[in-house]
């Protein structure tokens, strides 16, 4: 009758998907076939607590507790790690509560392992003194413990493949939120949870970084992701309109009010109403100007020139630069009040050479893009080109790589974009070459600075140096033991 319940587990196990009903329907297999009143299954917590996850008696599902069982009889077992059973529950342990009041006169437990890791146990007992669990009863309950333990691993298996599979469809969500942003980046992970966070909001963002680094994609990103998104967003390059035209643009004029303004026009502003503004290089503003953009920021109110009545606007502004305003406000160029209205949430954007990581996928993206617009068959870029920008120290960001990468398609014969197909300056990330240093510390240097932009990816760095993996790790560990012996 064991052999056959324990055959009839062994299909269970390939039938039954949910661990808990898995391991409710085994233990009460295993309670018919050993003439048990009462089973459970206990597991040790990470904090070595113990948890009842199946609890059962002939007639069904009983109280998780572990005041239910004899926790004396149970920590006996664990202790030793091997089966134990008490014939004689009551006077084996005079002093265990909770056998004297619940009558149990007998109890058997085995350990469940796997690969000799403790992870709990299953613990069955009786109230009945004919019922003893013998030599072949505690056999058949060691299989099952097995089996358990089998069962209990696959869940826990199962249960981390679904959590990790969650995380990846969450990354990879929060990826395609914004396919207009080409981006797999570490670096890249704070830039797309601060987009989430002012996305729904109509907080003022400023977005920091160098040229080319995609800072107006990263502003049409959140108007077209918001409420806003069928409104009009409008960009103003601050630093491309001329000082004496940029009022005019932004804020519109009436017929009359200077030489040349045949009609009304209503302006940049009045244009976007219900939209946003993208202010590119705000730091080049002029400081005449600055006093009325943040009075659209505090009040929503704008005139155009030539006219003294006030209207209201409804604009979200978003700014961007690639200088540091704060040094501007200390140096007298930047109002200090527009700064801080305008510094409500700074979104930072890093540069290219600091996610070397995304090269691959902006290079796949670009040559995509530039193959279609000129009728081209290229599938991809070789590995000696694709190191080549790894090396280049891009000072123009993503814009100069684009740019080398149109070039690269246009001049490209084959179906792979090489080496000489590429039009770089190879130039240097760092000035290794100082006379000041000994060759073991610019190697140093490089291997740390690779590094440091393959946010401490070793195998990625490696690649890109075009040395093995285990060099890295040897060379680590040596100046980590440096390190000590100083």
């Amino acid at each position: 009758m064991m052999f056959k319940a324990l055959y009839e587990i062994s299909q269970l196990l390939n039938s039954i998907r949910e661990p808990e009903k898995l391991l409710e329907k085994v233990m009460d297999i295993a309670i018919e076939s050993v003439d048990a009143e009462r089973g459970f299954i206990v597991l040790i917590e990470g904090s070595g607590d113990l948890r009842v996850v199946v609890a059962r008696q002939i007639d069904g599902p009983i109280d998780r507790e572990l005041s239910e069982l004899s926790r004396t009889a149970f920590k006996d077992m664990l202790e030793k790690k091997e089966p134990k059973t008490f014939i004689d529950a009551q006077n084996i342990f005079p002093e265990a509560e909770s056998i004297m009041l619940k009558g149990i006169k007998s109890i058997a437990c085995v350990p469940l392992l796997i690969k000799d890791r403790l992870i709990g146990g299953i613990y069955v007992d009786t109230r009945t003194e004919r019922q003893v669990f013998d030599e072949d009863k505690m056999q058949f309950l060691v299989a099952f413990a097995n089996i358990a333990a089998l069962a209990i691993d696959n869940a826990r298996l199962c249960h981390s493949l679904i959590v990790e599979n969650i995380n990846l469809k969450a990354n990879l969500q929060r990826w395609q939120e914004f396919p207009e942003i080409v981006s797999r980046s570490e670096r890249m992970k704070r830039v797309y949870e601060l987009m989430n966070q002012v996305i729904p909001t109509d907080v003022t963002v400023l977005i920091c970084g160098e040229t080319g680094t995609g800072k107006e994609l990263i502003a049409r990103a959140i108007h077209y992701n918001g409420y806003r998104k069928h409104k009009p967003f409008i960009t103003v390059n601050c630093s491309a309109i001329p000082e004496s035209l940029l009022e005019s643009e932004l804020f519109g004029y009436k017929k009359g009010s200077f030489t040349g303004a045949t009609s009304d026009r209503p302006g940049i502003f009045k244009a976007a109403d219900g939209g946003t503004i993208f202010l590119d290089e705000v730091s080049d503003l002029p400081l005449s100007l600055q006093p009325k953009i943040l009075r659209v920021l505090q009040e929503g109110e704008i005139r155009r020139l030539g006219e003294t009545k006030i209207s209201k606007v409804d604009v979200r502004i978003i700014s961007a630069t690639n200088q540091n305003l704060e040094a501007l406000v200390r140096h007298g160029r930047f109002r200090e009040d527009l700064y801080y209205r305008l510094n409500v949430v700074v979104i930072p954007v890093p540069p290219l050479r600091e996610r070397l990581d995304d090269i691959p996928l902006l290079v796949d993206h670009f040559i995509k893009k530039y193959s279609k617009r000129f009728n081209k068959s290229i599938s991809g870029i070789s590995k000696k080109a694709l190191n080549c920008l790894y090396r280049y120290n891009w000072p123009g960001n993503v814009r100069e790589l684009e740019n080398v990468i149109e070039r690269a398609v246009v001049l490209c014969r084959d179906e792979l974009i090489d080496e000489q197909d590429l039009d770089l300056n190879q130039q240097k990330s760092t000035d290794y070459t100082s006379a000041d240093k000994t060759l073991a510390e610019i190697e140093k240097e490089v291997i740390l600075e690779r590094l440091k932009r393959f946010s401490g990816n070793r195998k990625k760095a490696a690649e890109s140096l075009g040395i093995s993996l285990r060099k890295i790790q040897y060379k680590l560990a040596q100046w980590r033991e440096d390190e000590k012996n100083r």
